[in-house]
């Protein structure tokens, strides 16, 4: 917690000074580490762009320190990361051996399980890159809005794949993680299917029962929203879950269509 604890189970840290309550790790058998600024917040400037990047490294350093330091370290350190790392890369099958890709977001995921290593000498690491999380809320907010407006169609060719997963088995998925020793390093949580833009979009008018009309040019998403709209919706990033299913991992979701119809119920 950022702010003061209100319960005995309450620690607090401040990432941004790489503090933390000495007894944040005792008896812990995991830490998931999800935190970062949102990158649904736009437009990127100068000044956000630092914020998205340094609340990630931060927010990691500050736990790695811990788990480093701690004489009693968790069994294994669960961190965050993001399908950005592969950045544009069309017509290939991306794996978690795939070297990065270029671009800001690839920069930011790769500083990123970069400060996730630090603590590998003391505890099984996992940086779960994870694709765009169909639910509620989060990435998916602003084209929600369009489709309730009646505004949703096309996002540049349609073409580009959209690496995927629902929020269910994102959490199922961290979950699976937490005792899977047998795996470190990156892990892809994106879904079993591929699916393009035009696939997502379209699943998700058709949950809400919108039309799927109005296309949005390439020109005009590079014009709105410069980086952020090459990053989140223009690149093309075909990415598999083989190493997650390979180790016994089930989703529950097969399709975006599955995945949003569970979040609208």
């Amino acid at each position: 917690m950022r702010r003061a604890p209100r319960a005995d189970d309450e620690v607090r840290w401040q990432p941004r000074t790489l503090s933390i309550d000495r007894r944040a790790l005792e008896n812990v058998d995991a830490v998931v580490n999800l935190a970062g600024a949102s990158l649904s917040r736009l437009p990127w400037t100068p000044g956000y762009r630092r914020t998205i990047l340094q609340s990630r490294i931060l927010s990691t350093r500050t736990l790695t320190d811990a788990i480093v330091r701690s004489p009693t370290p968790p069994a294994v350190l669960v961190n965050a990361s993001a399908v950005g790392y592969y950045g544009d890369r069309p017509g290939e099958l991306l794996t978690e051996d795939a070297a990065p890709g270029t671009g800001f977001l690839s920069g930011v995921a790769a500083a990123w399980e970069q400060e996730a290593r630090r603590a590998a000498g003391s505890t099984r690491v996992v940086m779960v890159r994870t694709g765009l999380v169909l639910g509620r809320g989060g990435a998916l907010t602003p084209l929600r809005l369009l489709a309730q407006l009646g505004l949703a169609g096309p996002v540049g060719s349609g073409r580009q794949h959209w690496p995927w997963i629902g929020l269910h088995d994102e959490a199922a998925a961290i979950v699976h993680l937490l005792t899977a020793s047998a795996l470190s390093g990156p892990v892809n949580l994106v879904g079993p299917t591929v699916a393009t833009a035009d696939d997502v979009v379209r699943a998700l008018t058709r949950s809400l029962h919108r039309p799927f009309l109005l296309p949005v040019p390439a020109p005009l998403i590079r014009l709105a929203l410069q980086d952020a709209g090459e990053d989140l919706l223009l690149a093309d990033q075909q990415v598999s879950a083989l190493r997650l299913t390979g180790d016994g991992f089930r989703f529950r979701d097969a399709t975006p269509a599955d995945a949003l119809k569970a979040a609208a119920g």
